[in-house]
This record gives structure tokens, C-alpha cells and sequence, in this order.
């Protein structure tokens, strides 16, 4: 084939007086191919005008048309290759003919059945979508896989990311929050793909069976629920790319942070950023843009949504209860109560009778028990010895001084009426800060005052002086008021039965 060079190289020839028949005897070309060359400057590329003759395939082009139409709807990963249709053919057609010939036919075939899409475009306000990206980040304990839950509006491009200690239900929900208030807006239509997390069964065409925790959160904030079709990721192209950007660009080299918090400051640093940006293909920034989006969105409600899964559970004689196949503690006061466990992405809450009791950190292990000491305080002035012998009370971090106290009582009381003593001073941990019993801990030791009673009156004495207000335990109960009327009703009927 005569490259460009040949074509230069004979019209230079050409130019420098030569006849054509030493062309064609210098260069080896006929003196057509010649004539051709110097009567056409632009060398022409080849192109097959017509397809490459393949005989003995010819009449197996209906079986091959069949089994991909076949292949159609079955799973993408279950679908002929050219290779196996080769084999096929080979196996149950005789097929004598060459591989090359069935890759080509196979590929013909799929480019005229690719798919195409039309350009969209959305208005202003009207579209977020939202999806799960991953990246790895260095630790202080090592490299870990972070989901980053991404939300991108379509008209503005402007993106929100925030990473997340799991893809649960409560860290979707946690994130939309999160991502409502960064925007100051809400949309009127969110997309997601069908994660179960979102979606609780599929149905034909769009039809969806929200989670029930999802279809409280549109309800609050009053946007609609939009899925994409399965296996449709290119119905949310915003989101996906964001996806994309966050690994290949924010996430590239590999983020060092202290702890999750310092990620989510980082990404969101990323995120302001985000406006003076100017998207290919566009005039005005990310910005500008988004002004237009904050103009048609909806207003974010008057109160915040509460992010969290609830689930009922009974307090045991460990005072503890379970939620996701962890137990929490709770106060002596709610044992053996039924009581609800709110699951928030970075913390537990117990409820019981619509007060919190009880306030843990989340923990994502398996079998675990997560326990707060003071909780036990109330069982401990019956269970003296437990002092010793339970993990949550032996392993309790309290200042030296409360170790030195222990002693000094045990010395000048004896052992069972100082650990008595000592466990009342603990109980006052219910009543007053940490700070303030230690600092009446360590006067009393100085003065010698070695009573439990006495601390106690130094700690509300420094509380007095700090001008602050006494601790008030987590589990506290709403008394309703007395109705006098009851009471008038009850005197008035008394002078008909005798006075009785």
C-alpha cells in the first residue's frame, strides 16, 4: 500500500524532469498506478466497498441472529461471546469455517443493535441524584475502603459527598440530611438505583415499594422518589461521574486522615470549592448555575428530620438492651421494660415512655457489649462486691484520687463498711460532674474527712459555688400534674355516703 511519502517522492521525481516509464522502473509501480498519482495529489485511503465474502458462513447467519436475540434476556454475564458461538457452531452445526469470521459477523451485529440515546435536559431545582462511591483512605490503623455517599443536582452540577461508616439505611438517610442542609434547598425529585436500603421491592416498569424509613424522609422534606431502571446506571450520569471525579481526583494519591471526621472535612472542603468551577461545555460556573437551582428548589422544612432506624427491644436483668446483635446498657429504673433503640449512624439512643434513658456511640461489631458505668450505680448499693468482680465497674477510668480514696476508706472503716462508703461517693457521679466530686474527693482527703457524707456535701457545695446545675440523669419520667377538679368531684359526692 502507497503511503504518503510514495506519492511525494514520485511527484518530486515528476517535478525534476523524469520521464513516467523511469518512475515506474525507479520506484517499481506500473505506469498506470503512475499516472494515477500525478493526476491525484491526495493519496486516498483504502475502504472496503464490500463486506469480505464469507461462504461457509453465509448460511448460518439465521442461527447466529437467533441465539443473540436469545441472549437478549438473559443475564449480561451469561451471554454469548464470539468464542462460544464459534464453538457452537462447530459443535452442533459443522460449521468448517474459520473463528475470524464469526468474531466479524458477531461484531456487525452488535453495533447495529447498540443502544442510543437522546440529549436531556433538566430544569432548574428539579433533579438530585444520588449514589454510593468507595474510595481507600490511610489511617492511623491502615488503609481502609470508605463508602462516600455523593449527591449531584443535574442542571448545576453541583456535588455534595460526605464518607460514611456503612451504607445502611440510617447513613442514606443520615447523608440526605446532611446534603439538604449543605444545598439550603430540597429538590423536587431524588434518584437513587434500587439498593435495599432505599427500595423494598421492585415491580414492573418504575413501580417501587419504598423503605419505610425512605418514604418518611420524601414525606418530610416533601420530594419524589425516583428509581432508575435495574441495571440502568447511565440513567443517573451526574451522579456517576461525580463517583468518578471523587476517586480520580479528590481521592488521588491516597487521602492520610486522623479519623472519619477529618475526611468529611476534607470532602467538604472539596465541596465549596466546587462553585467557581466552570463545567466543559458551558458559559456560567458551577455557581451561577446552582443559583438557578436554589431559585426553583423547595424550602428545607422548619424541623430536621430525625435520621435514624428504631427497633423495639426488652431490657434484660443485665439491664441491657439489643439492637443489630450489640446490647447498651441502660439505668436500673428500665429493667425489664420494653423500650425503643434509635440507631443513628454515630450513635444509640434508648427511649423509654418518650424520654431518652440512655445515650451510647455506635458500635458496628458483632456480640458486643457497649455499658456505661453509672448505670449500675444504683444496682451497685445492693451488690457491693460487684465492685471487684464486674468488667464495666473494675475497668471504670476514674482519676487516682478515687483509687487513694478507696484505700483511705477501707483503712480507717474496715473493708466492707469502707467499700460501702466508697460506693456512695461514686453514686454522686449520678448528681454531679466528674470534675466536681474529684475536686471534693481530693479536699476531703486533704482535711481527712474520710465520710461518705461529707464528700457528698463538699461536691454540692463547689456545685453551688460553680453557679452550675446538678446532672440530671438521662432516665427522668414527666409526672402529670394532679387534676384539683377530680379531687372537688370526689369531696362532693363524700356528704351522700355518710361521710365515708
Amino acid at each position: 500500500m502507497l503511503t504518503v511519502d510514495d506519492y511525494a517522492k514520485i511527484r518530486v521525481a515528476r517535478r525534476d524532469k523524469m520521464s513516467i516509464r523511469e518512475i515506474a522502473r525507479t520506484f517499481g509501480h506500473s505506469r498506470r498506478k503512475v499516472r494515477e498519482i500525478l493526476a491525484d495529489p491526495q493519496r486516498k485511503s483504502y475502504t472496503r466497498n464490500q463486506p469480505k465474502a464469507a461462504p461457509v458462513l453465509g448460511w448460518l447467519h439465521a442461527v447466529i441472529d437467533r441465539i443473540l436475540s436469545e441472549d437478549e434476556g438473559a443475564p449480561p454475564k451469561q451471554r454469548h461471546t464470539a468464542m462460544q458461538l464459534f464453538r457452537r457452531l462447530c459443535d452442533e452445526y459443522a460449521y468448517k469455517g474459520g473463528y475470524a469470521q464469526v468474531r466479524r459477523y458477531v461484531r456487525a451485529h452488535r453495533l447495529n443493535h447498540r443502544e442510543t440515546f437522546i440529549p436531556l435536559h433538566h430544569e432548574p431545582g428539579q433533579r438530585l441524584e444520588c449514589d454510593f462511591g468507595h474510595i481507600h483512605v490511610d489511617f492511623p490503623d491502615g488503609r481502609r475502603l470508605v463508602p462516600v455517599m455523593v449527591a449531584a443536582w443535574a442542571y448545576s452540577n453541583y456535588a455534595f459527598a460526605q464518607a460514611m461508616p456503612t451504607e445502611r439505611t440510617e447513613a442514606i438517610l443520615a447523608g440526605m440530611v446532611a446534603a439538604f442542609e449543605f444545598f439550603g434547598c430540597v429538590p423536587r425529585e431524588v434518584w437513587w438505583d434500587n439498593p435495599k436500603t432505599v427500595v423494598s421491592q421492585i415491580f414492573k416498569g418504575r413501580e417501587r415499594r419504598p423503605n419505610e424509613y425512605y418514604a418518611a424522609l420524601a414525606s418530610h422534606y416533601v420530594f419524589e422518589a425516583r428509581y432508575c431502571m435495574p441495571a440502568r446506571g447511565n440513567e443517573k450520569p451526574y451522579a456517576e461521574t461525580r463517583v468518578r471525579v471523587l476517586q480520580q481526583q479528590w481521592a488521588t494519591p491516597v487521602p492520610r486522615c486522623a479519623d472519619l471526621n477529618a475526611l468529611n472535612a476534607y470532602l467538604r472542603q472539596r465541596c465549596v470549592e466546587e462553585p467557581k468551577r466552570t463545567v466543559a461545555g458551558y458559559t456560567e460556573s458551577i455557581g451561577q448555575r446552582f443559583a438557578h437551582d436554589q431559585a426553583k428548589a423547595l424550602p428545607l422544612p422548619a424541623h430536621r428530620f430525625d435520621a435514624c432506624v428504631t427497633q423495639a427491644a426488652q431490657v434484660d436483668k443485665y439491664q441491657m438492651a439489643r439492637f443489630d446483635r450489640n446490647r447498651y446498657s441502660v439505668p436500673r429504673t428500665c429493667a425489664f421494660r420494653s423500650v425503643t433503640v434509635k440507631g443513628y449512624i454515630d450513635r444509640i439512643e434508648v427511649v423509654e415512655r418518650g424520654q431518652v434513658v440512655a445515650r451510647h456511640a455506635r458500635s458496628y461489631g458483632r456480640d458486643q457489649q457497649v455499658l456505661d458505668p453509672l448505670h449500675y450505680l444504683a444496682t451497685l448499693e445492693r451488690r457491693p462486691a460487684a465492685l471487684d468482680h464486674a468488667p464495666v465497674l473494675r475497668n471504670w477510668q476514674l482519676p487516682e484520687s478515687f483509687t487513694r480514696l478507696r484505700q483511705a476508706l477501707e483503712t480507717r472503716h474496715g473493708r466492707p463498711s469502707g467499700g460501702r462508703h466508697y460506693v456512695r461517693v461514686l453514686q454522686l457521679l449520678r448528681e454531679h460532674s466528674q470534675e466536681r466530686v474529684q475536686q471534693a474527693v481530693e479536699t476531703c482527703l486533704r482535711k481527712g474527712e474520710l465520710h461518705a457524707e461529707r464528700i457528698g456535701a463538699e461536691a454540692r457545695r463547689l456545685t453551688d459555688v460553680a453557679g452550675e446545675t446538678p446532672v440530671t440523669p438521662l432516665c427522668q419520667f414527666q409526672v402529670p400534674q394532679p387534676d384539683l377538679g377530680c379531687f372537688d368531684q370526689l369531696l362532693s359526692q363524700g356528704g351522700s355516703h355518710d361521710g365515708r
